[in-house]
């Protein structure tokens, strides 16, 4: 049986999608928006979606939809990213900001008839390179985009009556930060401040101009850097966390100073969020509604509405019910040595508990798997804290197989807007410091 069309957006025509600079954006204006700003596209089957502010990618996947146009996404959309897509994806058109608030100007507040769009209709592809590599693009259709946003604001119980603020540190081409700071509000009751926020200082002033029912959609690396500076007048009411395994004992530390619950999301570009958890109170992740997980020789295979079914990067345990999990370990994080295994990820968790460092990767060599004598690398940000005093810290924690051979201290690690540390940059540094 044929899907029915899916409307672009499921919301009242009142209710307040963005939260702008310019003012505050109604779904009937959004609507308004979105047409205006298709008439001035070019004709083109791609649109390489540029923006850097929600309310703007939002209307310009809206816009591309309206076109039957496909958006690329990037939570890069460096010069470097841009001329990669333009070697992938020829005769693709350029969106940018500046091109967005041009054609809104004067839209009006109605936008006439709801659209509709029929579920399998190609909506865009999310270009990620996680920490490594050229960036790999993931199609997505219009209804897995829209029922992934439904389940999330069934998850977190986002009603009308008392709408969820959200104010992101995230970028919004990448695929968390598009479903919960572009694809949410047109799909469940949520208005999204337009502009990130990144500094902990800016997150304390744009916080105390929401409301009690503020939600920062934030990752660790950025919640860590918040927690540090002063605390804000007006905490969350919610913190969301996703693109990193989130330190219970960060997570405990947020619940006790803010008086906020803490929840992590779990997925991946590919597969969109699947999951969700209250850190501090569960080891286990409950998968979205609509969502499902199933085991085929033990290769954790994920289907959701609408969505093609995807091999998930992890190994986990699945409970006798099938709807929650425990993640095992990631095929890519898990390292041998000395007939041992650890977690990458594990072993940064580690390094970080130190007293006094601020940040810290684990770093595998390439040939770790074929050379004997390959050892893993750390890099660290520790003021105040000599390489040795480091790891003699260290040697408490961790089993000698896996202490890191170098241990290098700088004053800054390189990260993308996520928090995330690509390889490329990590391998560079480390070969930069070879003695």
């Amino acid at each position: 049986m044929t899907a029915a069309p899916l409307a672009l957006i499921d919301r009242p025509d009142g209710a307040i999608l963005f939260d702008t600079p310019a003012g505050r954006v109604s779904a009937a204006a959004f609507l308004a928006q979105a047409r205006a700003l298709a008439a001035t596209l070019p004709a083109a089957a791609n649109l390489v979606n540029a923006c850097r502010d929600a309310h703007a990618v939002a209307l310009g996947i809206a816009a591309a939809l309206l076109r039957g146009q496909v958006s690329l996404l990037s939570g890069d959309p460096s010069p470097a990213t841009l001329a990669r897509l333009a070697e992938d994806y020829p005769g693709a058109a350029v969106l940018t900001d500046a091109d967005v608030h041009a054609a809104i100007a004067g839209a009006g507040q109605a936008g006439g008839p709801m659209p509709e769009f029929a579920a399998g209709q190609p909506a865009m592809v999310v270009l990620t390179s996680g920490t490594t590599g050229r960036p790999v693009g993931t199609r997505k259709c219009w209804g897995e985009l829209v029922a992934r946003s439904r389940a999330a604001g069934e998850r977190f119980v986002l009603a009308e009556d008392a709408p969820a603020q959200v104010l992101a540190t995230v970028p919004p081409g990448h695929m968390y930060g598009l479903e919960t700071t572009v694809l949410l509000p047109l799909h469940a009751a949520a208005a999204v401040r337009g502009e990130r926020v990144f500094f902990p200082g800016d997150i304390g002033a744009a916080l105390a101009t929401l409301g009690g029912n503020a939600v920062l959609v934030t990752t660790p690396l950025h919640l860590r850097a918040a927690l540090d500076g002063a605390r804000p007048a007006r905490p969350p009411g919610r913190v969301i966390s996703a693109t990193a395994p989130l330190d219970p004992a960060l997570a405990a530390r947020a619940e006790r100073e803010w008086g906020c619950a803490v929840l992590e999301i779990f997925g991946a570009s590919e597969v969109g969020s699947i999951a969700s958890r209250r850190t501090v109170a569960d080891d286990d992740w409950a998968l979205y509604p609509g969502v499902t997980l199933a085991l085929a020789d033990d290769t954790p295979m994920v289907a959701a509405p609408h969505a093609a079914t995807r091999r998930l990067a992890d190994r986990v345990a699945l409970s006798a019910d099938g709807r929650r999990f425990r993640l095992l370990g990631r095929d890519t994080d898990t390292v041998k040595l000395a007939g041992r295994r650890a977690s990458l990820a594990g072993l940064a968790r580690l390094l970080m508990e130190i007293e006094g460092v601020r940040d810290g990767v684990f770093v595998a060599p390439d040939d770790l798997d074929r050379n004997p004598i390959a050892r893993l690398a750390a890099i660290a940000v520790a003021p105040g804290l000599s390489a040795e005093r480091l790891m003699e810290a260290l040697r408490a924690r961790v089993e000698p197989a896996f202490l890191p051979r170098p241990l290098v201290l700088v004053d800054e690690i390189p990260r993308d807007g996520l928090g995330k540390a690509p390889r490329a940059g990590l391998l560079a540094l480390l070969a930069a410091r070879a003695p």
